[in-house]
């Protein structure tokens, strides 16, 4: 027997709806090109996604056509995620930090009917060429009087299209299974995969993302967004602003510029942000550097790549910003794991409070996750058994876009390709990458527990961890390191800081220092780079 309720569709076009209907009044405020700090409500957003819609119409976008994006994050890139999506379109956002060969891959892959791009990336397209003839246009997201002069074939001017439309569009009803937005991973090996996002899913994951024990936003936050619209949807950031109701403000291209970062905050009175730890560094820094506060922030989520738990003090020790920590991928439309406490804070010593912390969290409501070992037998939540990370729920890829490639085992699970870990409360934490993983004598090192470890020193910027090829033990951590400005430590100071903080045999053979660590197009380090970068590198000694 079926229950006898409506079935009203989960649609990105029914969180507008709601948006108008409750939270007409909600600002959104955001850095561009040509303006200091553009400001207007989610009324005059709406509309304008309505303009925008019946201009993309009478340029003949079709529902299912694609329709990228290659912005910041900024209102304009905002309308274009409403517009695309509740129009039956699909809007594929497209990192600008992707090599070229990729990019030009990923358009001609997605077949892109239009491209809305910023000024700023207009070289970028530009410098492309005959690799992305078949787009039929490029949409320049700028008013007539900053519109570049550009090569760009049948190139139109954002505001133009819009200033002789109405606002009014007829929005067609949706099934909330319809694809509404695709984004491509970063992939170190082999060509970027598409994750095509439907409806339901990010609908699904918006109402996750704002529970009790997840993100927790609501309609009296303001959010600052500093993970780009271009990395799996800004965390569906700007769709759960629509949910919930609560101010947005976008920080355009300065979303590493820890002045800026430190000015939105305090003028914009942000309670709530997300980012990866780069961007948290930049902003540390700066307030170090100033003495500046950031008073209205009440927590930040750290997500993307592991956090130093010298970062997540400085931000609650020095400006009562709790620092939370998440975990998820492309795949996962991204949010798998949330780290809030289980339990109250007098609950736990100190201690054990930091070793909390710095997991990655339990999973949200929707997703189920866990570890297996090689035989794909489950794993206990003991917190010391460790294996590969297996997820399921309704915002988790079953496969790839125009790929046959099975991605789910016999029972529906998708192999995340992490390492982990899950204790008995449920706390998840990652230890590897399963291709990164260092094994020595038959155990493994965890390679992020080592980053983490050594970045609590302060004079460490940033840090990589490869294994080195050894005779006798197979393979030896090599801890490589970015100095902070001016410092002169020695790699010995640094082993023995980390000494007493982890397993004896786990500490690295040696240490390089860099200038920089090659990073992926989302920021994270770029292990594949780094093992090519020290092919050559042998231990001294044992």
């Amino acid at each position: 027997m079926l229950g006898l309720m409506m079935d009203d569709q989960l649609t990105i076009t029914s969180l507008m709806d709601h948006a108008k209907s409750n939270y007409g009044d909600s600002e959104i405020v955001s850095i561009t090109h040509d303006y200091d700090r553009f400001r207007y409500t989610f009324a005059d957003c709406f509309a304008r996604v309505g303009q925008l819609a019946n201009a993309m119409k009478k340029l003949g976008a079709k529902q299912g056509d694609m329709l990228g994006t290659l912005a910041w994050n900024d209102h304009r890139h905002m309308e274009v995620y409403y517009a695309a999506s509740c129009s039956g379109n699909i809007c594929h956002t497209i990192n600008p930090r992707l090599f070229p060969e990729q990019l030009s891959y990923i358009i001609g892959h997605a077949q892109d009917k239009w491209i809305f791009v910023d000024p700023m990336f207009v070289p970028l397209l530009e410098s492309l060429g005959d690799s992305i003839a078949n787009v039929a246009g490029f949409i320049v997201m700028c008013g007539e009087q900053t519109m570049p002069e550009t090569s760009l074939n049948n190139a139109l001017c954002y505001e133009e299209l819009l200033a002789t439309e109405s606002s009014e569009y007829d929005w067609p009803e949706l099934d909330e299974n319809t694809a509404c937005s695709l984004c491509y991973t970063s992939g170190t090996t082999g060509n970027p995969k598409g994750v095509l996002y439907s409806h339901r899913a990010l609908v699904l994951q918006c109402y996750a993302s704002c529970l009790g024990g997840s993100m927790s936003l609501n309609n009296q936050d303001t959010v600052l967004p500093i993970v780009p619209m271009f990395h799996v949807n800004a965390w569906n950031v700007p769709y759960s602003a629509s949910l919930a109701g609560f101010n947005l403000v976008l920080p355009g291209s300065k979303m590493g510029d820890g002045e800026t970062l430190q000015m939105l905050i305090e003028e914009e009175h942000v309670t709530y942000s997300a980012g990866v730890p780069t961007v948290w560094l930049s902003l540390l820094n700066y307030l170090r550097e100033t003495g500046k506060r950031i008073e209205s922030l009440k927590a930040v989520v750290v997500g993307g790549s592991a956090c130093p738990l010298s970062t997540m003090e400085e931000f609650e020790n020095e400006h009562g910003v709790y620092c939370h920590t998440g975990w998820g991928m492309t795949e996962t439309a991204p949010m798998g794991t949330y780290n809030s406490l289980k339990r109250a804070r007098e609950d736990y010593s100190d201690q054990e409070f930091s070793a909390i912390r710095l997991k990655a969290g339990r999973p949200i409501f929707g997703v189920k996750i866990k570890i297996v070992d090689d035989q794909d037998n489950d794993l206990p939540w003991d917190g010391v058994a460790f294996g590969a990370l297996k997820i399921r729920g309704p915002w988790v890829v079953k496969n790839y876009f125009k790929n046959d490639t099975q991605l789910l085992d016999d029972k529906g699970w998708f192999d995340t390709g992490d390492v982990a870990t899950i204790d008995p409360d449920g706390y998840m934490a990652i230890t590897d990458r399963t291709k990164d993983v260092i094994k020595s004598g038959g155990e493994w090192i965890s390679s992020i527990d080592l980053e983490n470890c050594a970045m609590g020193h302060p004079d460490v910027l940033e840090a990589g961890v490869i294994g080195i090829a050894h005779p006798k033990w197979d393979e030896r951590p090599l801890l490589v390191v970015v100095k902070t400005n001016g410092s002169n430590v020695a790699a010995q100071e640094i082993l023995d800081y980390m000494d007493g903080k982890i397993a004896k045999w786990w500490m690295p053979n040696d240490v390089a220092f860099v200038d920089e660590l090659p990073h992926t197009a989302t920021g994270k380090v770029y292990k594949v780079g780094l093992r090519e970068q020290f092919k050559d590198f042998s231990f001294s000694s044992d």
